[in-house]
C-alpha cells in the first residue's frame, strides 16, 4: 500500500448451485490465500455465496437463509485477515428479494450494494426474483450486524484515503449510464464489479472494452469477477473471465474456461493525479455515505510491468503506426507555420546528429505537404573545432538523398574573431568555448533566413529541453522547433522509422549511420577524427532521464515513487545498479530546476504526446524555485 499501490485480485472460485455452505467455505479459503499474498481487495462474483443460475430457487426461504448463515461464516473467517472482500447474495429487505454485494473486512459487514439494472432480455431474466437497487441509503440489520444497505455506498480505507471503492453488479455495467460513473464522481478510486456474465461468441471481446474503457473514462481502476465452474450449464456456460484496469489498460485478466484469478497491483496516486489535472472530472457526492475500514499498510511488491520506456509503444506494428502519426503532425505543424509566414525558404542546421536528422525530415515532408519541391528546405552545415569527418559526410549524403538544398558554412574563423573580441584564449575548454560555438551557427542560422526569406527550424528535442541540455539563445532558439514535443528515446524510432520505409537504398544506410553515431553536440575538437564529447557520458543515459521525465510531469509522482519505479523498470540491467538509478535521478531533478529560465522562453512547436513542456501550454513553473523538497526527499533513501 506504500506509494499509493494496492494488491487487488478478482477470482471466480469454483461453487455449487444451491450449496452455499460449500461455496462459503471456498470463497473463505481464497480469502485466507489472497490475505496470505498481500492482497488487500478480493472480489467474487455475483451471487456466489448461492451460484447465479438458482432460478426460482431464490424465492426458497431455506436458500436466502443459507446464504446468510454463509455470510456470517464468510465474517468469522475475515477476522485477522488484512483485506476488504466483496461477496454475492440474495438480500431480503422490507419483504423484497435484492442480488446484492456485502463489503466485509476484519469481521465486519461494511455495508450491502444491492444491484441498480436488472436484465430481463434474452437469456437473463432477473426482474423475476429481484428488485432495483435504491439511491435512497437504509440501515439494515444482517447476520447480527447493522450495516447501510443501498446502491450510493463508498467504501474508504483510513490508513490510505486515496483508495475508495465503489461497488457495481453485472448488468450496472452494461447500461446506458452505470452507477460506477457516480461512484467515481464522488470520489471511488476503485470499482469493483460482481458479475455471472455468460460466456457466447465473441463477449469476451466485448467485455474486456467495457472494462477497459470505463476505466478510461472514469479515471479508475476496475476490477471485474464473473461467475465461473460451477454454475448451471443448462441454457448457458460462464467462463470466469476475470479483468482488472487501470486508467485504460488491462493489467491482469483470465483466460476464459482456465480459472484461476486476475491479481495485479492498482496505483490509486495515479488516478488522483489523473483527476486533479482534468478539469472536466467535476466531482459529485450528494446523496453518497462513505463506510471507513482499516488495513495495515505494508510495502507491496509490484508484478504489473513497469515499462522502461514509456514514450515507445513495445509492439512492434503500434510503433510504426505511433511514429508514421507523430511525423505527420510535425510535419503539418511546419507546413501551417510556412505557409501562415509564407516563407520561401526553411533553413536548418544539419550537423549529421539525430535530431537535426529528424528536423530536416520532417521538413522535407512539410513541403511535399504543401505541394512544393524539397529544395525549399535549406540545410546548413557549419563545422567548427569537433566536427568530425562521419557526421559532416553524413549531413551532405542525407541532404543529397532528400533533394534538399545544401549548404556549407566553415565558422572557425568566425568562432576565433568573436574570442578576439571576448578576451578568450581559445584553447580553454570551458563553457564560453562550447556556447560560442553554438551561438555563433544560430547567428548565421538567423541571417541566412532573413537573407533567402524564410525561418529557422529549431532541432532540440523534448529530453534536451527538460535537462537544459542547449545553450541558451543558441540552439535553443529558433523561429518554430518542430522537436520540442519529442523525447529523445522517440527521436530514434521516428528516425529508424524513416529508414525502414526509405524510398532509397543510399538513404537508408545513412539514416541507419546517423542512428548509429555517437550523440554529441561535436563542440570540443576531435579525437584522432572520432567523437570526442559523447552527451550521455556527461549527463546521463537518457533511457533513464525520459523515464523520470516521464513520471514527474505526467503524473507529478515525487522522487521516492519514481525511484522504486525505476527500480522495477530497469531490473536485470546489471548496467543500472541503485546507485546508478540514483546518482542520475538525483541529476535529473538539479537540472530540472536549475535550467527552467530556457524553458521560460521557448519558441513554438507542435505538442505531440501527453508530456510536453510549452511554457504557453501544459508547462508553467517560475524559473527561480527551489529543488529543495525533491533533493530532500530522495538523500532520505540513503543510497550510496
Amino acid at each position: 500500500m506504500k506509494d499509493g499501490f494496492l494488491k487487488a485480485a478478482a477470482l471466480s472460485p469454483a461453487l455449487r448451485v444451491a450449496d452455499c455452505a460449500y461455496n462459503a467455505g471456498q470463497i473463505a479459503e481464497q480469502m485466507a490465500q489472497c490475505a496470505a499474498r498481500g492482497v488487500k481487495l478480493a472480489v467474487f462474483p455475483e451471487l456466489a455465496l448461492t451460484g447465479y443460475t438458482c432460478g426460482d430457487l431464490f424465492f426458497q426461504q431455506a436458500l436466502q437463509q443459507a446464504a446468510l448463515d454463509g455470510l456470517a461464516g464468510i465474517l468469522r473467517a475475515s477476522q485477522g485477515l488484512d483485506l476488504v472482500a466483496l461477496v454475492g447474495l440474495p438480500v431480503a429487505v422490507n419483504g423484497k428479494l435484492y442480488n446484492c454485494a456485502a463489503a466485509v473486512c476484519g469481521g465486519r459487514l461494511l455495508g450491502l450494494v444491492p444491484k441498480t439494472c436488472l436484465p430481463n432480455y434474452g437469456e437473463f431474466y432477473e426482474k423475476r426474483h429481484f428488485t432495483p437497487g435504491e439511491k435512497r441509503l437504509r440501515t439494515v440489520t444482517v447476520c447480527g450486524q447493522e450495516a447501510p444497505f443501498g446502491t450510493r455506498l463508498l467504501f474508504r480505507c483510513r490508513q490510505m484515503p486515496a483508495f475508495v471503492l465503489g461497488v457495481e453488479l453485472c448488468e450496472d455495467l452494461w447500461s446506458a449510464l452505470p452507477p460506477s460513473t457516480f461512484h467515481a464522481l464522488a470520489g471511488a478510486t476503485v470499482i469493483a464489479n460482481l458479475s455471472a456474465s455468460d460466456e457466447t461468441v465473441g463477449k469476451a471481446e466485448y467485455r474486456r472494452a467495457l472494462v477497459a474503457n470505463q476505466s478510461a473514462r472514469l479515471l479508475c481502476g476496475y476490477l471485474y469477477a464473473s461467475a465461473g465452474h460451477g454454475e448451471s450449464t443448462q441454457d448457458m456456460v460462464f467462463a470466469g473471465h476475470d479483468l482488472i484496469a487501470e486508467n485504460g489498460t488491462v493489467l491482469a485478466e483470465t483466460e476464459p474456461f482456465r480459472g484461476g484469478s486476475a491479481e495485479s497491483e492498482l496505483d490509486c496516486a495515479r488516478m488522483l493525479s489523473e483527476r486533479a489535472r482534468n478539469t472536466s472530472f467535476v466531482p459529485d457526492d450528494e446523496g453518497y455515505q462513505t463506510v471507513e475500514f482499516d488495513l495495515a499498510v505494508t510495502e507491496t511488491a509490484l508484478t504489473r510491468r513497469v515499462d522502461p520506456a514509456p514514450f515507445v509503444p513495445g509492439d512492434r506494428r503500434r510503433r510504426a503506426e505511433r511514429c508514421e502519426l507523430i511525423l505527420r503532425m510535425q510535419a503539418d505543424g511546419l507546413a501551417k507555420r510556412i505557409e501562415h509566414t509564407r516563407a520561401k525558404t526553411a533553413v536548418i542546421g544539419i550537423s549529421g546528429g539525430l535530431d537535426s536528422c529528424l528536423a530536416l525530415l520532417v521538413s522535407a515532408r512539410a513541403m511535399r505537404q504543401l505541394g512544393r519541391p524539397a529544395a525549399d528546405v535549406l540545410a546548413v552545415t557549419m563545422p567548427c573545432f569537433g566536427t568530425t569527418k562521419r557526421t559532416r559526410s553524413n549531413a551532405e549524403i542525407l541532404c543529397q538523398e532528400l533533394g534538399v538544398t545544401f549548404r556549407e558554412v566553415n565558422i572557425t574563423d568566425t568562432v576565433r574573431s568573436h574570442f578576439a573580441d571576448i578576451g578568450h584564449d581559445g584553447q580553454t575548454p570551458d563553457v564560453t568555448f562550447e556556447n560560442s560555438q553554438a551561438r555563433v551557427r544560430t547567428l548565421e542560422l538567423m541571417d541566412i533566413a532573413n537573407l533567402h526569406g524564410g525561418f529557422v527550424v529549431g532541432t532540440g528535442d523534448l529530453s534536451e529541453l527538460a535537462l537544459g541540455w542547449a545553450t541558451y539563445n543558441g540552439d535553443h532558439m529558433s523561429m518554430y522547433g518542430v522537436n520540442a514535443g519529442v523525447p529523445k528515446t522517440l527521436v530514434r524510432h521516428l528516425v529508424r522509422c524513416e529508414a525502414d520505409t526509405a524510398p532509397t537504398e543510399a538513404l537508408r544506410r545513412v539514416l541507419l549511420d546517423i542512428l548509429d553515431t555517437p550523440v554529441s553536440p561535436e563542440l570540443l575538437p576531435a579525437r584522432d577524427g572520432e567523437i570526442a564529447q559523447r552527451t550521455e557520458e556527461l549527463v546521463g543515459p537518457y533511457e533513464l532521464h525520459d523515464f523520470y521525465l516521464y513520471y514527474v510531469l505526467r503524473f507529478g509522482f515525487g522522487p521516492r515513487k519514481i525511484f522504486r519505479l525505476a527500480k522495477a523498470a530497469f531490473a536485470g540491467r546489471p548496467e543500472y545498479p541503485d546507485a546508478v538509478l540514483y546518482k542520475w535521478l538525483r541529476s535529473f531533478y538539479w537540472r530540472f530546476f536549475a535550467q527552467q529560465f530556457k524553458r521560460s522562453c521557448l519558441p513554438d512547436g507542435p505538442k505531440v504526446g501527453s508530456v510536453t513542456l510549452s511554457p504557453r501550454g501544459d508547462w508553467r513553473m517560475p524559473s527561480d524555485a527551489s529543488a529543495a523538497a525533491w533533493l530532500a526527499e530522495l538523500e532520505a533513501l540513503h543510497i550510496q
